[in-house]
């Protein structure tokens, strides 16, 4: 889903420019508000929502104009927040946003802001729309819903897989050492292997749904790609590590002739170890 973003940025001068021209041919756009903004939403399909703000008083003075519905609760709210972040380029009445969520219509738009007098006009665009009413990107929409839901379902089930993995672990120690009285490596370093594991499943299902589900990163960043899967692979050692300490020790207690398979896991744990290395030294040498 994020590629919809780096198509963004990678056309951004172009779509500003054309939104900006498109604007310009109305004249005073506020004079639209009488019809609620119809004809605006009638050209722009990507045109999610149109609210205006008080310049001086920073308090918006009209309703949030939808495409087929109008919200009056968000009339008479400081908008102080937003106009600290306008920044207008210089001879030029419009600013544009940089891609977010919009809290009104929960998708993933851009806002771009027009100064007309003492009013500063408010256009959310949603960005999949608009990228598509561009020809830069062809969205097929069952596809799209189909995708997403995936993932959210997906990234959720691993969420509560995480949380069961590190209550049972919680859970399985107390009863080991309060009920039956032992308090052992096993009662020890289990529950710490179960511990790590569940930190990685849920560093992964959170990635998966920024990423993928909710866009809180809005393009393509290969140093965050890295960094999960180096955390990830990280965890996963760890907890081998532990499990390989737990074999030795067992061994060394009861039976050295097995001493060669732990010898083997251990092995085996260096390689990840030498090969996430290399990984890490060939990413940073790329960046």
């Amino acid at each position: 889903m994020k590629e919809y973003f780096e198509v963004y940025i990678q056309n951004q001068d172009k779509i500003e420019e054309f939104i900006e021209e498109s604007l310009n041919k109305f004249g005073e756009v506020k004079n639209h508000k009488s019809s609620k903004f119809k004809t605006l939403f009638k050209i722009f399909p990507s045109l999610e929502l149109v609210y205006i703000v008080n310049k001086e008083t920073r308090i918006q003075t009209s309703p949030n104009y939808h495409r087929f519905k109008e919200d009056k609760k968000e009339k008479d709210i400081s908008r102080e927040y937003l106009i600290s972040k306008l920044h207008f380029k210089e001879n030029s009445k419009i600013a544009f946003s940089s891609p977010y969520i919009s809290s009104a219509t929960r998708h993933n738009c851009i806002t771009v802001s027009v100064k007309e007098g003492d009013d500063i006009v408010f256009f959310d665009f949603k960005i999949e729309t608009l990228l598509e009413r561009l020809n830069l990107i062809e969205l097929n929409k069952p596809f799209h819903t189909l995708t997403k839901s995936f993932y959210l379902i997906a990234g959720y089930s691993m969420f509560l897989l995480a949380l069961f993995i590190v209550s049972y672990s919680i859970y399985d120690f107390a009863h080991s050492f309060l009920v039956k009285g032992i308090f052992d490596l096993d009662a020890i370093f289990k529950p710490v292997i179960a511990l790590t594991l569940g930190i990685a499943i849920f560093d992964l299902a959170k990635t998966i749904l920024e990423q993928e589900v909710y866009f809180k990163s809005y393009s393509k960043n290969s140093k965050v790609e890295t960094k999960i899967i180096t955390k990830f692979l990280i965890a996963i050692t760890i907890a081998l590590s532990i499990e390989a300490l737990m074999v030795v020790f067992k061994i060394a207690l009861t039976d050295y002739d097995k001493m060669i398979n732990a010898l083997y896991l251990i092995t085996g744990i260096s390689m990840i170890l030498i090969a996430l290395s290399i990984f890490i030294f060939l990413t940073k040498k790329k960046n």
